[in-house]
Parts: C-alpha cells; structure tokens; sequence
C-alpha cells in the first residue's frame, strides 16, 4: 500500500461512516445555498427552505421576496433566491434533477463542486467535490500540488483510487473540521501525521 492509500484508509476508517445519501434535489439546493457561508446557516435555511417548498414544483412557482426571507441567513439571498427558483424551473423542465455531469453543468449558477456533490451525495455515483477543505488539506498531505480546486479534482482523480472517490470529500471535510484546520491543526491527535509531509511545519 502507497502512502497516498494508506492516509485514506485511515481517515475512511475514522470518518467514512460520516457519508450519507440525499434526494438529488435537496442536494442541489442545498449545496447552491452553501456557497460563501457556514454549515449551520446553510442547515438552518435549507430545512425552513424544504418545509415550505417541498418539491421543484413548488419552489418553481414561489415569490422571490418569500423564498429571499427564508434563506437570509446564509447570505447573498436576492442571488441566492433567484438562482435556486431558477433551477427549480429547470429541474422541472428536464422531468427530474440530471445524473451526468454535463447536464448538471448546464444548470443556472452550477460548478464543477455542485455537481460533483449531487453526483456523490444524491446518486451515489464516484465523483470528487472540491471543496476549500478537500483542496487545502489535500495539498497539505502532498497527494496534490496545485494552486486552483480545479486542478486538485483532476490530480486526485489521476492518483486516488477510484473506490476512494465518493467518501473523499465528506472525510475531508470532517477531517478538516475536526483535526487538520486551515490555523493551529491538531498535529498532536491527527491519525496521519506520521505520514504528513507538512507535520514539521
């Protein structure tokens, strides 16, 4: 086993069961909504956001200034309310939320890490999102030398496994929360360190 492997599987042991599945449309909204602010503003405003507006559907045919004041809290809400109607619209449209990259590109406002979150989180399908965790700590490691997310989703995807690839970004993403922050990392506890080129840093 690689060094690259081996850190993976010691973080998909420890956070792998941190992986969950969603309906396709509620990640895609959801994940719209959490551009540029915290987890816990985007839970708050996605789950008063479903309550009301349970189905593309409904969602396609609501008022801006409604849907503006239910999800405020994360920011950007005239944007963000448009975009999300807009894509319910076409959610519509197109008879469902697409399964395959491209088309998911296609939609208002959707990138490679939005997509990449429905492809991973609604279909289950092996994708990588990236994230600003998943680019820094992958960095960090040395599985990656690059400068732009971009470039970190083409690298992993030519160095990691392709099994690794659907938990990759929730395992990040906790790890990153919990042990391997962007300021003071918790060297001391992290399960990697002695496979962390960064470590001494």
């Amino acid at each position: 086993m690689d060094r690259v492997e081996e850190i993976l599987s010691k973080l998909v042991e420890r956070y792998g069961d941190s992986y969950f599945r969603d309906d396709p449309y509620r990640v895609l909204i959801t994940t719209i909504l959490s551009q540029r602010t915290r987890d816990e503003n985007t839970r708050k405003a996605s789950q008063q956001l479903f309550k009301k507006f349970p189905t593309p559907e409904s969602l396609a045919n609501a008022e801006l200034d409604e849907i503006e004041q239910i999800i405020k809290i994360v920011g950007f809400p005239k944007q963000k309310a448009e975009r999300i109607r807009e894509v319910a619209r076409k959610v519509c449209e197109m008879g469902g939320v697409p399964s395959q990259l491209d088309e998911l590109l296609n939609l208002p406002g959707v990138g490679r890490k939005t997509a990449n979150c429905v492809l991973v989180y609604g279909f289950g399908q092996n994708a990588v999102p990236v994230d600003t965790h998943v680019h820094r700590i992958s960095n960090r490691l040395g599985i990656v030398s690059t400068s732009t997310p971009e470039q970190t989703e083409r690298e992993i995807m030519e160095r990691v496994p392709k099994e690794f690839w659907v938990l990759y970004n929730i395992v990040f993403v906790r790890f990153g929360q919990d042990i391997c922050r962007p300021l003071n990392p918790r060297c001391d506890v992290c399960p990697v360190s002695e496979l962390c080129p960064s470590k001494e840093e």
